[in-house]
Order: structure tokens, then sequence, then C-alpha cells
């Protein structure tokens, strides 16, 4: 049974006249519809158990239970914080619609969540990882030139792996060899990338591309074994299987490769402005955690060699 089988009448009208509104006016991700949906639907779920019948009768004390229910079933900061957020928005929207006389999340504090560095490559495992693409696609076949570009461009451009597989043919520019991303929110960026990628990209779409394509392909950069757009999940079964041949390095996915690429912009001396753009970050507070990691190395470099560390 759905929650919202259990949920009265005027609590389900202003459920889906809140889905229409992320889909049609905040034009979200069907991912992060699903997101926002499942956990207000839990708010309001809560809220009705409390014997509360109409979404404008939620308050401050409501949504502070909610909260409170959710730490004693064991969720995580990380998701007690994003749960939060999503009951701030929700209310906010009931308030400026009117559909409520006053914004009950407007003080409703955010969990902060842990925060932990994450798994990056050195520069060197970086090469290595593309190098055991490269040895494995010798044979020339479609999918190893596919896998060595699709690697070359993840590490180059820092790009999510949602995006990439994104990606149409016509969305990279080899004149000025840039790609241009379509990110969260629906935002657009250009992200340059380097030499080896552009090679790796010409020989996909040479030699490797045209061969793979089955109908149905589209205008998609980069395709499955079917011949069609290829799926996160293959990328990802792809990452891990080059990085177990890489010795020593963490077991890191897509995401890891992102991480990697914005450690080594700015130990090689970008800025952090240029960074933030480059990733399509939102806030440039997520983007300096990565001068975390870099600090880190470089406390742990000093700690080994310094006489005195």
């Amino acid at each position: 049974m759905d929650e919202t089988d259990l949920l009265p009448e005027p609590m389900v009208r202003v459920l889906a006249d809140y889905e229409r509104h992320l889909r049609a006016e905040r034009d979200l991700t069907p991912h992060t519809v699903r997101a926002y949906l499942a956990d207000v639907a839990g708010v309001l779920e809560h809220a009705h158990r409390l014997g509360q019948t109409d979404a404008a009768e939620l308050d401050l004390r409501t949504l502070r239970s909610w909260l409170a229910k959710q730490q004693t079933l064991g969720r995580s900061r990380t998701t007690l914080a994003r749960r939060a957020t999503a009951a701030r928005v929700f209310t906010a929207w009931l308030a400026r619609t009117g559909r409520a006389s006053a914004d009950a999340g407007a003080t409703l504090a955010t969990p902060r969540a842990h925060r932990t560095l994450p798994s990056v490559l050195r520069a060197d495992e970086a090469r290595d990882l593309i190098a055991a693409a490269v040895a494995a696609a010798d044979d020339g076949t479609p999918v190893g030139l596919r896998d060595v570009a699709m690697l070359e461009l993840l590490y180059a451009t820092g790009v999510r792996v949602g995006e990439l597989v994104g990606l149409d043919v016509d969305d990279v520019d080899r004149e000025r060899d840039v790609v241009r991303v379509l990110g969260k929110g629906r935002k657009e960026r250009t992200v340059p990338f380097g030499r080896p990628a552009a090679a790796a990209l010409d020989a996909w779409l040479r030699r490797g591309r045209p061969a793979l394509m089955a109908e149905g392909a589209g205008g998609a950069l980069f395709l499955g074994a079917r011949g069609r757009r290829i799926d996160q999940r293959a990328v990802r079964t792809l990452v891990h299987r080059r990085i177990a041949e890489v010795p020593g390095a963490p077991d890191i996915g897509p995401h890891g490769l992102r991480h990697s690429a914005a450690t080594h912009l700015l130990e090689g001396g970008a800025d952090l402005r240029s960074v933030q753009e480059l990733l399509g970050h939102a806030s440039l507070a997520t983007t300096q955690r990565y001068t975390h990691v870099t600090t880190d190395r470089l406390r742990r470099a000093y700690q080994q060699a310094h006489p005195r560390a």
C-alpha cells in the first residue's frame, strides 16, 4: 500500500499540486521529484497520525516531532538533513501559494551532517587507470574505444555520471575542445577537456560509435553493448573494474573520479571559483571541501618526510 493511500483527501490533493509544481515550474529531474514527494508524504502521514487532516495545519511542533521520529528509527544525519530541507521547501511553497497562513518550517533546524573526506586517486593512479583501459582496448573493439573515451572524459571534466550518459554527439565541440553539460536543475555549463580526452573521443566517434550504433541510438554520445544510449550502471561497473587493476588505488566509482579531478585541479593551482564553475556546484562551500582533501594530503606528506614532524 502506498503511503498516500492512508492520507485524507485534502492532503492527497495538495501533494498532487506540489508534484505538478516540482515537475512543471521547477523542472526538476524525475529522481529529485520522487525524493521530494517521498519525504513530504512522510511528513503528511506523520501529521495525520497526530490528528491533522490538512497540510495547512502543519506547525513547527509537528515537523520537529517528525524529525525526532526519523532519528529514533536510526536515520543518518545526512538523511535527516535532506528531509528537513524537503520539509522547509514544502512549507515555504504552502505559504507562498496561500495554502497555509504561515511558513511552519521557516525556523526548522537542519541536523548538521557528518562530512567525510571523499576517497580520491593520486595523479599517478589516475594515469594507471586510463592505461589499464587503453591496454584492454588494444584489440580495437568498439567497446574498448568507448571505455577509454568515457574514462578520459570523466577524469578530464569531472562531470557526474548522469551528465556523462546524457551527453549527445552535438554536445562535443572539437574546435574549442569543450563539452556542453546539462547539470542539476537543468543548468547548462561548458567544460573544457584536454588532448588525451580529445584523441580518445575522436577514435570512439570515428571507429567505435558507428560500429556499435543501433536503431534508437539517436544522438547519444556513448552507447551500450546493444547500440543504444549507455546507462549509469554500465559506467559504474567499468570504473570499478578498471580501478581494481590499479595496485593500491581506493575502490571508487565515477563520482570518485569527479572528486579526483577536483582535487588535482586545486593541487595544480586552479582557483576555487573556476573549479566550482567546472563542476557545476551551486555553492562554493561544496567545492571548498576539496581543499580539505589537499590539505590532508599535504599534512600526511609533511609527517612522512619532515625530520621534525
